[in-house]
């Protein structure tokens, strides 16, 4: 029975490892630029937004563009419509690297990955109103948007409205957004104000540790889909993949690490969506996530109408999310980030490895001390597991024994083996229970090593400058003193300094815990440890140094258990023909 689980263990680790390789995200081609004519960027991608016949709205003109600038981002802002298409990380750069470039959160159409924030009006059904487009030419006094001073925007459509957006910036990651029509015309208006975020290239999405694309709360429900399902709705007829009304809420793009949203007013009754519309023959089609007013703004003459909302663009960092969602009212925007299934264990798990991290001042030390944490809260159910599987082994030689003497008789040898488990005590399933209760948070342990910000650039000790990236070490060429890389030629040709210690520790663990075997499948157990060296040595290292770090301290407290294991009847007095 205890072969039987290893085995099944081994081959589903296997399994594991190569669902991880193919379910882990591929880095993405390097985009080329198209120079691709952007579709409308009306709310309704269908309908495109008709656009005032004055010099100014000509798509050859080169507008100015205003600087923002704070704390934490910096970019600027086209008058050329109104777009927040220009913005930085100014504590976060690419690589390690002293001169590596700021990470670029949003991008300007006509470059490689154009991304940016769309803020326009549609026209209800019936009116026809000249709205601001694409190429409408804003004026604005305003020479720079910072936390103190916020910037108006303003554009007559000569038809006797006049549209105004006004932007302010806060210390980090959020721009409050007021939408004002001024109706100075002698009839009713009706428009349709919308905030989106517009991603206009082939994106690619997450793995199923975390989740990279569309996200939303709406009505405080969580929904999320890839970008491979949004192209889909390039087939629909108004190219809307999923849509949902409610109140309040926020939609947006999400990476692994960054976000990029539109946040409605808590008290206004809006329709969020997701989207795609394609392209040009050769272009990759624009993603589009945002949301509209449900209803339609009616502006009367000599009267004016506003519309609030908020603009996140920024690191998912967790209390800075929270923080938000309680001052602005902004449901549950910490759910960007991908806590999964079990985000009630996650949830407080990330928030204690910060709390390590902010204290000891070392990413993999706040690691390996929460793993050591964990391990002391789940000893009685380890314990649990431990002593059931070393009473098993203990039992191997009687339990071989029995089953040599009735070799003839399977269903007899099958009575003595578990009238032998119930004189000492012993069950074959009591080991399960722990095991399974245990599954869960080692899981969410794997899975905050994938959301953790904190991890990213974190370094760790010796040559572990970054412990998101694997370690950079290979044996295959003596660890960088011959000029080639292997995993050129074969991608499993890399075998780190932290790979072959998590492959040490596993051959620690093995030899702890086998039990009699026959020779072949002693043989293909010894392997084990060293397929885990070639298929791991290319996870992150934070993974390496908590999988070598957990494997030490399970040897540790199994030596530990096993040393205070026995049989309540020893099997030296037991009874002769058992």
């Amino acid at each position: 029975m205890e072969i039987k689980r290893i085995i099944a263990a081994t081959i589903l680790s296997g399994l594991i490892l190569l669902g991880f390789d193919y379910f882990m995200p591929k880095p993405s081609p390097e985009a080329k630029q198209t120079g691709q004519a952007v579709v409308s960027i009306s709310g309704n991608p269908q309908t495109p937004s008709a656009s005032a016949s004055t010099q100014q709205d000509d798509a050859t003109v080169v507008a100015r563009r205003i600087p923002v600038s704070s704390p934490d981002v910096k970019g600027s802002i086209t008058l050329k419509g109104g777009l927040l298409d220009d913005l930085v990380l100014t504590k976060y750069r690419e690589t390690l690297e002293k001169d590596s470039p700021l990470v670029r959160l949003l991008s300007q159409p006509g470059t490689a990955e154009p991304s940016y924030v769309v803020i326009g009006w549609d026209n209800a059904q019936g009116s026809n109103a000249v709205v601001p487009g694409l190429n409408t030419v804003w004026q604005s006094d305003d020479q720079i948007l910072d936390p103190t001073h916020p910037v108006t925007m303003h554009w007559d459509n000569g038809q006797g409205q006049n549209f105004i957006i006004r932007l302010s910036v806060d210390n980090h990651y959020v721009i409050a957004v007021q939408q004002v029509v001024e109706n100075h015309g002698s009839t009713p208006v009706s428009l349709v104000p919308y905030q989106r975020v517009q991603r206009d290239y082939e994106a690619q999405g997450g793995s199923w540790t975390e989740h990279e694309g569309p996200v939303s709360v709406v009505d405080g429900r969580l929904n999320d889909e890839n970008y491979k399902n949004l192209r889909e709705a390039a087939n629909h007829p108004d190219h809307t993949y999923w849509a949902k009304n409610g109140t309040g809420g926020w939609v947006g793009l999400s990476d692994k690490y960054w976000l990029t949203a539109v946040m409605a007013d808590p008290t206004a009754a809006v329709s969020a969506s997701f989207g795609f519309v394609p392209g040009l023959p050769g272009s990759a089609g624009s993603y589009r996530v945002g949301f509209t007013s449900q209803s339609p703004q009616t502006i009367m003459p000599n009267a004016s109408v506003t519309m609030s909302s908020h603009i996140f663009a920024g690191a998912k960092v967790v209390s800075l999310l929270q923080g938000y969602s309680r001052d602005l009212h902004v449901p549950d925007l910490d759910k960007a980030i991908d806590f999964g299934w079990f985000s009630f264990l996650t949830r407080p798990i990330l928030t204690l490895l910060h709390w390590l991290y902010t204290h000891l001042g070392n990413f993999g030390l706040a690691l390996m001390a929460l793993t050591l944490i964990v391990k002391i809260i789940l000893f009685p159910l380890a314990a649990k597991a431990s002593q059931s599987s070393g009473r098993m082994r203990l039992l191997a030689p009687k339990i071989k024994e029995i089953r040599e003497r009735h070799k003839d008789d399977p269903m007899a040898a099958n009575q003595k083996v578990m009238a032998l488990y119930r004189e000492e005590g012993v069950s074959p399933a009591s080991g399960c229970l722990p095991m399974l209760i245990q599954a869960p948070i080692f899981f969410c342990l794997y899975k905050m090593l994938y959301i953790s910000i904190d991890e990213r650039h974190a370094p760790f000790f010796g040559w572990i400058h970054d412990l998101s990236i694997p370690d950079p070490t290979n044996i295959f060429n003596l660890f960088g003193l011959l000029p080639f890389d292997p995993t050129q030629y074969i991608s499993m040709l890399h075998v780190s300094v932290w790979g072959t210690a998590l492959g040490l520790t596993f051959w620690l663990l093995q030899k702890q815990t086998t039990v009699a075997m026959d020779p072949a499948q002693a043989r293909i157990m010894q392997f084990m440890p060293l397929v885990y060296v070639f298929f791991m040595s290319s996870f992150p290292a934070s993974l390496l140094v908590y999988y070598t770090w957990n494997n030490l301290l399970t040897f540790a407290q199994q030596a530990f258990i096993q040393s205070r294991t026995k049989l309540p009847v020893p099997v030296a007095t037991s009874k002769k023909g058992r």
